[in-house]
């Protein structure tokens, strides 16, 4: 079996393997493991969860970042949320036996926190949303990709996992750079970024301390990253969750 692997930022794609994987392209990390370049937002996941099933792939996993939305959630926290919730409140079960060996697997890393995934159609950016979030869903971080990507492997009955990091916490505000410089493809667009900067300076010492949690991420999500073909390699027999 051929597990997909759909990571959106070229940072967290980094943090799983050496390879440069370019813009909406996919590489063989593996005999049986495909990982692809999808870009952020969810029609960008959605389009490469597709490409990876065309390509032969039978389970796909969502790998990254995620904003905190519960209180007590750290950067650098690993999640293996049991269940993920759609914008529009659609509710997708990840496979249980896979991720409760995938928690065993990665058991010397807690805290992992299990609990539900939000996905949200745009960035959430202030830390009063994603309280808000929080309380009308009971998820405790979200992201913009795992939905979509569970919705095209239940329509094809196949099993889904997700393995996501948190970056921003439940209190943190992102600074308005990152979003004013987030492109169509889902990538931040450096010309952008630096203007924004620029502009408002006041900005800097939000996007170091931003990009300090990145840098607890990657080194969290190269852990995991050193278990992928074990992780990979757990036998689905049933479509259950």
């Amino acid at each position: 079996m051929i597990t997909g692997i759909i990571v959106a930022l070229p940072e967290e794609l980094s943090a799983l393997t050496k390879k440069k994987i370019p813009l909406g392209k996919c590489s063989f990390l593996a005999e049986n493991i495909i990982a692809t370049h999808s870009g952020a937002g969810p029609e960008n996941a959605s389009n490469a969860a597709q490409n990876l099933l065309d390509k032969g792939c039978s389970k796909l996993i969502s790998w990254g970042c995620a904003a905190g939305l519960a209180d007590g959630l750290l950067a650098g926290d690993l999640c293996l949320p049991e269940l993920l919730i759609s914008e529009n409140r659609q509710y997708f079960p990840v496979h249980s036996e896979w991720q409760q060996q995938t928690m065993s697997l990665l058991a010397y890393l807690q805290p992992i926190h299990s609990g539900p995934f939000c996905t949200n159609n745009t960035i959430v950016s202030w830390s009063r949303d994603k309280k808000a979030i929080h309380q009308s869903t009971g998820a405790i971080a979200l992201d913009m990709e795992s939905a979509a990507i569970a919705k095209i492997a239940e329509q094809k009955s196949i099993p889904y996992l997700v393995i996501r990091v948190i970056a921003d916490t439940a209190s943190m505000n992102l600074p308005a750079a990152i979003t004013k410089s987030l492109d169509e493809k889902g990538q931040i667009n450096n010309n952008k970024l630096v203007l924004n900067i620029i502009t408002n300076p006041r900005q800097i010492p939000d996007l170091i301390k931003l990009g300090l949690h990145f840098q607890s991420d990657q080194k969290k999500l190269n852990s995991v990253a050193k278990k992928i073909r074990e992780i990979t390699d757990f036998p689905i027999t049933t479509n259950t969750v």
